[in-house]
């Protein structure tokens, strides 16, 4: 998930305390869907998404034979589905 390193990267430039919380909040996200991945709205394709509070990202995932596989941590902001060509 080049996107997750990279957001990582730019929150640490702006400020180490930012970039933590970032991470703090995006691993909350995954522990979150993997304890109940059905409780947030479909997306593209047959997958899920799960928006982060505090920053503009989601994390896209789908369910696949019980279990979760994650996608992609998406830019809320973009076209929605840009990440795909990513997650191949």
């Amino acid at each position: 998930m080049r996107e997750a390193k990279a957001a990582r990267d730019w929150y640490a430039a702006q400020s180490p305390r930012a970039a933590a919380e970032y991470l703090f909040e995006l691993d909350a996200a995954f522990a979150a869907i993997l304890e109940h991945p059905q409780r947030w709205p479909t997306h593209v394709e047959g997958t899920r998404r799960y928006l982060l509070k505090r920053f503009p990202f989601g994390v896209v995932y789908r369910e696949a034979e019980g279990l979760v596989e994650f996608l992609a941590v998406a830019h809320a902001s973009r076209e929605p589905g840009y990440w795909r060509r990513r997650a191949e």
